[in-house]
């Protein structure tokens, strides 16, 4: 194995996981392989070549280099796994058909008889065409920026039953908007994104609030990859490890972000999150007063709140983008609706709740002679719509951090 070349091959792989995934499914030489246009065909025909995945934007350039193609990629018209066999000749596969089918079906979402619109012509989109249509889908419509049907038409398909998207919009690291608002359409029963890296875009967050079922990329990606290295190496792998993968990459790359009250604990829990985990703590407020050069009573005194929240933004920006990480913030950093999106897109979040009467006031500006229940009647519904889960920290903080790294290692990648 060491011999031949294994990886995945693109033009920017910055944001993969895939070499984590395949040395999880047994593949430790896996490595990203980033090539431009005018290297690929000098790189496909070595004799070095074993296996390798195929990305953006290559898959269907590479089929020209394929000595023969599966039913699949012949019939999808896109090729993500090439096989280099002894013989010396290259077999085009398309896994990411199989990767999307178990994913719609993972999150229980229905294709058949539904108006399907796909939004991107790539070669990720030839592959959702070809599920749709073997889902039973009963109509399947590709928006683009210039085909027949287009985001200035597009009003006329508000009648859509299930979205996907095979864009770009919303990867790491240009996380902020989303291809299209899934509230447009009333009738819908399924928001999918290929993108995978944030695990919830903004396309994603919108459908969940708006309480349609929805199904990201990555497990897609593990699933896929799965049956890539059926292919490499000519052996069945249980479908058991799709599941046990993406939770172990889930629970490798999301952050832990802790909300609630000022004085609730959060830096307290998150210290102690970090010393089980081994994690990176990243607390917001030490942040702003680093960058701010002022200690946060100094803020508020020089800039007032707006000054104050608007560098709490710009923390919480940076700090949305790590991975991995455990995210302390400010007890007020929900009253800024646009901190929601970019906490959320790679964390799951813990709102942490402590009684009124044991909140410390100490060095928090607007918990000085503030009525604090006041202030949580207003916070109350802000924190239940930022949180994923909700954990009392009225006893020992090491219990409140027990409860959080168990929920988060049994439900992430769920």
């Amino acid at each position: 194995m060491s011999e031949r070349i294994y990886g995945l091959l693109g033009r920017k792989l910055g944001h993969s996981y895939s070499a984590d995934i395949h040395a999880q499914l047994g593949c430790g030489g896996y490595r990203l392989i980033e090539l431009e246009p005018e290297e690929l065909a000098g790189f496909l025909r070595q004799e070095k070549l074993g296996s390798v995945n195929v990305t953006i934007p290559y898959k269907v350039a590479v089929m020209e280099y394929c000595d023969r193609l599966s039913p699949e990629a012949q019939a999808i018209g896109s090729v993500n796994t090439i096989v280099r066999g002894d013989d010396g000749t290259v077999t085009g596969y398309n896994t990411d058909a199989a990767g999307l089918q178990y994913t719609i079906q993972r999150a229980g979402i229905t294709l058949a008889g539904k108006k399907v619109l796909i939004f991107g012509s790539g070669g990720a989109s030839l592959s959702a065409r070809y599920v749709a249509a073997q889902l039973g889908a009963a109509q399947v419509v590709v928006i683009s920026r210039s085909g027949e049907d287009n985001y200035g038409n597009i009003s006329r398909h508000y009648d859509a039953d299930i979205l996907i998207n095979t864009t770009p919009v919303g990867m790491f690291p240009n996380e902020e908007g989303m291809i299209i608002d899934p509230s447009l359409f009333s009738g819908c029963s399924g928001v999918i994104d290929l993108v995978y890296n944030p695990r919830r875009t903004d396309f994603l967050l919108r459908a969940e609030h708006l309480g349609i079922p929805t199904a990201g990329g990555l497990p897609m990606l593990v699933h896929q990859a799965k049956a890539a290295e059926e292919h490499f190496f000519g052996r069945a792998i249980d479908d058991r490890r799709t599941e046990e993968i993406l939770a172990s990459i889930a629970q490798k790359t999301d952050n832990i972000v802790l909300i609630g009250m000022p004085g609730s604990g959060k830096s307290t829990v998150g210290a102690l999150l970090g010393a089980m985990s081994g994690r990176e703590i990243i607390d917001l407020d030490a942040d702003i007063v680093a960058a701010a050069g002022m200690t946060i009573p100094e803020i508020f005194a020089a800039e007032g709140e707006a000054g104050f929240r608007r560098r709490e933004h710009e923390a919480v920006l940076a700090a949305s983008k790590k991975r991995g990480c455990i995210i302390a913030c400010g007890g007020g950093v929900v009253v800024t609706p646009d901190n929601r999106a970019p906490l959320r897109r790679a964390g799951r979040v813990y709102h942490i709740e402590r009684d009124l009467t044991l909140l410390s006031r100490e060095g928090r500006p607007l918990s000085l002679g503030t009525d604090l229940g006041e202030m949580y009647t207003v916070r109350k519904p802000l924190y239940e719509a930022f949180r994923d889960v909700c954990v009392t920290n009225n006893a020992a903080p090491q219990e409140a951090a027990q409860q959080i790294w168990r929920d988060f290692c049994e439900n992430t990648g769920a």
